[in-house]
């Protein structure tokens, strides 16, 4: 198990909590198997999955209509019993174990995505492990207490980690428009887009500031900027990287104030289904009348969110402690009821899961050359680069999409 003091220890011993060890248990289970792979058959609406499995059989699931392909080795039925009961989070448990491999992971991923609307519950947790896992997530619930420490567990695993493979701007949100590898020129393309939302404003509040470029954007076109973060490393990357704009430590529902202009970027991830209504206040309460927010945000698709949000899964026992991707039928409700008018909502899901095949390059390369920092051992580059694979799959199967949207609060006498 890795210790706390490991640089990323917090994330792996965070995630360790969720899910079990199948154990004996394993042996009972394998006669069992053979209905498993049959749901999965069933499920495959598109798509072929090809299964080799530990006795050395071979099975064709799927293959009804185009779609995804890859072939995966089970080489442990645990694998299989794991995926079974613990749902994404076994899925992960299992691969770290050497249960089960695949050449292409990202399809694999993809193609579950694809079919998950006829996959059902088949993949995901269920019974004791689904009602842990949830019990567990519930711990991770943002008070404000709880928030920074969420934050501190990813986003402080250190500026000269994420610095190894992210692109000199440290933009770590999706890319727009992005084209021919070109991963800077997108991240500026989609900050320009940002700023074409909200017109020319002349004081702008940044929510979840990251490491500060989008706001030293809008400082440099001569935007007075408020930007807030609770996390300690990045925002001592941001003071030194653009100086002209006023960081400050700080929770949004402690923000107050009055902006031409608000944006966030890949921010209301973090706040868990509770806090929506809390910080559409805090946008309505911070916005001018006729100010304009620009949101960009990550969502679940609407018809798989009730089964995604019963329980936690991958990204939440082990990468982001207390997220939840958005819905957004809901969101955009939140917003209308507080006078923000929902407007110009652009979808591009691609653009993410490019953007994310573009980070696993840029990562492999640097550890391969020694460039990650001293500290995170081969368990944690591992689950780092399975977190990327992970969501580019989901991406790329269409079961969530990065948006961005324009609030535009009614003006006084509306």
């Amino acid at each position: 198990m890795a210790s706390r003091n490991e640089r990323g220890g917090v994330l792996l011993q965070s995630g360790q909590r969720y899910g079990g060890k199948p154990g004996l248990l394993a042996r009972a289970f394998a006669p069992a198997a053979g209905k498993i792979l049959d749901r999965i058959d069933a499920g495959l609406e598109k798509g072929t999955l090809y299964g080799v499995f530990p006795d050395g059989s071979r099975r064709t699931l799927g293959g009804c209509a185009p779609g995804f392909e890859c072939e995966v080795h089970l080489h442990d039925w645990r694998g299989l019993m794991r995926i079974a009961t613990g749902g994404s989070i076994g899925l992960y448990q299992a691969w770290e174990a050497g249960e089960w491999s695949c050449e292409d992971p990202v399809s694999f991923f993809a193609l579950f995505v694809e079919n998950a609307d006829a996959m059902g519950d088949v993949a995901r947790a269920k019974g004791p492990w689904r009602w842990a896992a949830k019990a567990l997530h519930a711990l991770n619930r943002n008070t404000k207490a709880q928030a920074e420490k969420n934050i501190h567990a990813h986003y402080d695993l250190g500026n000269d980690f994420y610095a190894a493979w992210l692109d000199p701007t440290m933009s770590y949100s999706s890319a727009y428009r992005l084209a021919d590898n070109e991963l800077e020129a997108a991240q500026r393309r989609k900050w320009e887009r940002l700023a074409e939302r909200v017109g020319s404003p002349e004081s702008v509040l940044e929510i979840g500031c990251g490491w500060g470029a989008l706001s030293g954007h809008f400082a440099a076109k001569g935007a007075r900027v408020d930007a807030i973060s609770l996390s300690d490393e990045q925002l001592a990357w941001a003071r030194e990287h653009h100086p002209g704009v006023q960081f400050l430590k700080q929770d949004y529902r402690d923000t107050s104030g009055q902006f031409d202009a608000i944006v966030s970027v890949e921010m209301v991830e973090a706040l868990g289904r509770e806090y929506w209504p809390t910080f559409m206040d805090c946008v309505a309460r911070n916005l001018k009348p006729g100010g304009r927010a620009a949101i960009q945000f990550i969502a679940m698709r609407d018809e798989l969110f009730d089964a995604y949000a019963k329980s936690a899964d991958f990204i939440q026992a082990y990468i982001f402690p207390g997220g939840l991707l958005i819905r957004t039928s809901e969101f955009r409700a939140l917003a209308e009821e507080r006078g923000l008018n929902w407007q110009d909502q652009e979808d591009f899901g691609i653009d993410y899961a490019e953007t994310l095949k573009l980070w696993r390059t840029r990562f492999d390369a640097a550890a391969e050359a020694g460039m990650l920092p001293d500290g995170f051992d081969t368990k944690f580059r591992d689950l780092w680069r399975f977190y990327l694979m992970y969501c580019e799959g989901g991406f790329r199967g269409g079961g969530i999409t990065v948006s961005q949207v324009t609030l535009v609060k009614k003006g006084a006498g509306e």
